[in-house]
């Protein structure tokens, strides 16, 4: 799983109630943004472990494993409630730190399919592919096969540089 690090409460931060008291107990229920369908959060920049949701806090009022790590190429919701479901804040559209991924590929003569340096979320329209320099469009020039290739609609040229970025 292709994950950033949340800005919001994504490393080592400490969460409070109204009165300043740290949070223990306190709840992070996890989004998709604008929603109130639970989208996964994970513990590690490995995103092969996701968190509970919700998030329970601990005694310090922070989170058990430190970091909350979000999926790229969705959008999130946080809502932090105290240790009694008390509402303390909601925030809405947080995207992971980071650019979520960039590289590049020197095709081969006739090449069609180029497999992406770095994992990505298929139809989100947030991977932008350059040839030699020159924006490729999404179904003109290429498709999206699945979350680590795609295929171009024509072969490409031995030398062609092919760059990815999210």
């Amino acid at each position: 799983m292709a994950v950033n690090l949340s800005p919001v409460y994504g490393a080592g931060a400490q969460l409070f109630d109204n009165n300043g008291v740290p949070l223990a107990g306190g709840l992070i229920y996890t989004y998709a943004a604008g929603t109130s369908t639970q989208l996964a959060t994970y513990t590690s920049a490995l995103g092969n472990i996701p968190q509970p949701n919700p998030i329970v806090l601990n005694a310090s009022g922070r989170v058990p494993t430190g970091e909350i790590w979000l999926t790229i190429g969705y959008s999130y919701k946080f809502v932090v409630n105290d240790a009694n479901n008390v509402l303390i804040a909601t925030y809405d559209n947080i995207n992971g730190t980071g650019s979520g991924g960039e590289g590049y590929v020197t095709a081969t003569q006739g090449q069609t399919v180029i497999t992406v340096p770095f994992a990505y979320v298929v139809g989100t329209n947030n991977l932008k592919v350059y040839v030699n320099g020159s924006k490729q469009v999404i179904t003109l020039n290429y498709n999206e096969t699945n979350s680590t290739t795609v295929t171009f609609v024509s072969g490409l040229n031995v030398g062609d540089i092919v760059e990815f970025t999210q």
